[in-house]
């Protein structure tokens, strides 16, 4: 009886061995987890894409409209220069002793390439770079097509070293009667260097397909498809990486579907030329196979835990077998191999996570880029407009009214300057100077930049500033930059108010302050507000970046930047600065003055 016993007490000691439930768990577990992978790549491959895409066709439009605006930057030149009374006079008397200097001045000031006055024989009287003087230009493209042109010319031409000249001409007269030239070339190779310096390939073909501008010299003056023929998309994109850092090997594609590259065209408004470039897939690899690497991680924490449970397993085993020392061995060197097991289990999490470190750099690295087309998105839109202006001046032969809406444009790729400036400053803080200035200004200059937008949505805008100059020690486009973020975000928030309206209200006395008040729902989380990265807004509407920014400037003036839910409803973000208490006193023509 006692045998008996014993025997069916250790029976029901014993664990069971995993039976066909346990297999099948396994299998059903294996199968989920490559489910999972790859419907992850193919979700995850499809949304990077396209935002891939959307990237490439926004650095498409700001290197096209670059390009434009250097082309129509110096199309005016020649018929400001053509009038010029000292050309004329120079070219009537044939004394060219200042002339020389005098384009010098005119291409330091205007950023062309080269100037040249030819007289009405082809020859250099003039030129910027004065090693050209006396050269004969008389069967040059420029030269000719001016004299059988009654306007300004453009005219591209190969030249002995491979490349092109681009050149603006208009023939100059007195009294009817041609007795010269001007020339002005156009230094578009500068575009070339710049776009080499990303992982796109770019070209530029005119209206005959041929190749005029690239970054892959290999394609210059040949049919696209001939050029493509010569160097691939790939190869020109490998070739451009080269040149500004090391070749790196590209992540595995054992979870990444795609073509190799992807092309983008766009029209450039002049000429019939036309850009395009090819951009690679790289970063979609890189954040989708981060992705994937942390749901393998995930899984092989599953993995871990089931190593746990069998081994819980083989502990009640080994009690079970405690007076077999055979079988004892045997699980010992099994408990082994899974201690084993584990540590290699613990390697490849630690291999995931270094790789999770990274993907979650470029992540960073992503959001970054992002805020740069957050932070040029009006800049961008007011330039496209202030084109559209002069471009039909220019078609009504208004040239003189066209020139301010050059000036206005050049005033806005200074302030696009200053605001990628101010977007490096908000990891290393800068020393700028800061000088007086009204704060009148700044908000009707960030109003006339918001003026496309505020159209567009029919946003009514109560603005309430005083008669007399508010003045404060700061820097005008860092305080317009914060004014435009704060009225962005006011719109935004306005999108589902059928009768949206924005309040901008200034007001003076021991300090500066000014508030804008939008009617939207207002703001749930006031303490993150300002945090960087935190946004209320839908994924690819904002970055989280334009608040922040913004504190950081006010911060920088001395003063600070708050925000509230009103009382009537919507939030109100109110910017308090110090007052410059005697600048403030004197009249409007000592103001202009001093500054």
């Amino acid at each position: 009886m006692t045998d008996r016993d014993d025997t069916e007490s250790t029976q029901v000691r014993q664990p069971a061995p995993i039976g066909l439930i346990g297999r099948i768990a396994i299998v059903a577990a294996l199968a989920a987890a490559i489910a999972v992978v790859w419907i992850s790549n193919k979700l995850l491959t499809e949304r990077y894409t396209e935002s891939t895409r959307t990237r490439a066709e926004l650095r498409l439009a700001l290197y096209s409209g670059n390009l434009l605006s250097e082309l129509q930057r110096n199309s005016v030149v020649p018929l400001l220069l053509s009038r010029d009374p000292a050309f004329i006079s120079a070219l009537s008397s044939e004394d060219y002793l200042n002339s020389s200097q005098r384009l010098i001045s005119y291409r330091d000031e205007i950023g062309a390439a080269s100037l040249l006055l030819l007289d009405q024989s082809g020859r250099a009287v003039a030129a910027s770079d004065r090693e050209r003087l006396g050269s004969t230009h008389r069967q040059t493209p420029y030269f000719v097509e001016a004299l059988r042109a009654s306007d300004t010319v453009f005219t591209t031409a190969r030249t002995e070293a491979g490349g092109y000249q681009f050149a603006y001409s208009r023939k100059i007269t007195n009294g009817g009667a041609l007795i010269g030239v001007i020339v002005v070339e156009v230094d578009l190779t500068k575009f070339e260097k710049s776009w080499a310096g990303i992982s796109d390939a770019v070209f530029v073909t005119d209206s005959t397909g041929t190749v005029i501008l690239t970054t892959e010299p290999k394609w210059r003056g040949l049919p696209e498809n001939e050029a493509l023929n010569v160097m691939p998309a790939p190869s020109a994109i490998e070739t451009a990486l080269n040149k500004t850092a090391e070749w790196a090997a590209l992540p595995s594609e054992a979870f990444f579907t795609g073509d190799d590259v992807m092309r983008q065209d766009a029209r450039i408004p002049f000429q019939g030329w036309r850009m395009t470039s090819f951009t690679t897939y790289a970063s979609v690899r890189e954040r989708v196979n981060g992705v994937l690497a942390l749901e393998i991680m995930a899984f092989a924490i599953l993995l871990a835990l089931g190593f746990y449970v069998m081994s819980r397993r083989a502990n009640s085993a080994s009690r079970f077998f405690q007076l077999e020392s055979e079988e004892l061995r045997s699980l010992n060197e099994a408990l082994q191999r899974e201690m084993s097991e584990r540590k290699k289990a613990e390697e490849s999490l630690q291999v995931a996570e270094q790789t999770l470190q990274q993907s979650s750099k470029l992540a960073a690295l992503g959001e970054m880029s992002a805020a740069v087309s957050h932070e040029l998105n009006q800049p961008l839109a007011a330039m496209k407009t202030y084109l559209a202006g002069a471009k039909l001046l220019l078609q009504r032969k208004r040239p003189e009214e066209a020139l301010s809406s050059f000036q206005r444009i050049d005033d806005l790729i200074e302030r696009m300057g200053a605001i990628t400036k101010q977007l490096k400053s908000y990891a290393r803080k800068g020393g700028d100077a800061f000088q007086p200035m009204d704060v009148r200004q700044s908000i009707s200059s960030a109003l006339s930049m918001m003026e496309p937008q505020l159209k567009r949505r029919q946003v009514r805008i109560t603005r309430n500033v005083p008669r007399e100059p508010v003045m404060i020690l700061g820097d005008n486009v860092r305080l317009e930059q914060v004014l435009i973020n704060l009225m962005r975000n006011a719109i935004d928030a306005t999108k589902t108010i059928d009768d949206p309206q924005v309040d901008i209200l200034l007001t003076g006395g021991d300090q500066v302050r000014i508030s804008v008040r939008d009617n939207g729902p207002g703001v749930a989380d006031l303490d993150q507000l300002f945090e960087p990265f935190y946004t209320t807004k839908a994924p690819g509407d904002g970055v989280g970046l334009g608040l922040a920014i913004s504190s950081g400037i006010v911060n920088d003036f001395g003063g600070r930047l708050t925000a509230r839910n009103g009382t009537a409803g919507g939030a109100v973000f109110e910017v308090e600065l110090p007052i410059l208490k005697d600048r403030n006193k004197r009249s409007d023509a000592d103001v202009q003055a001093a500054e």
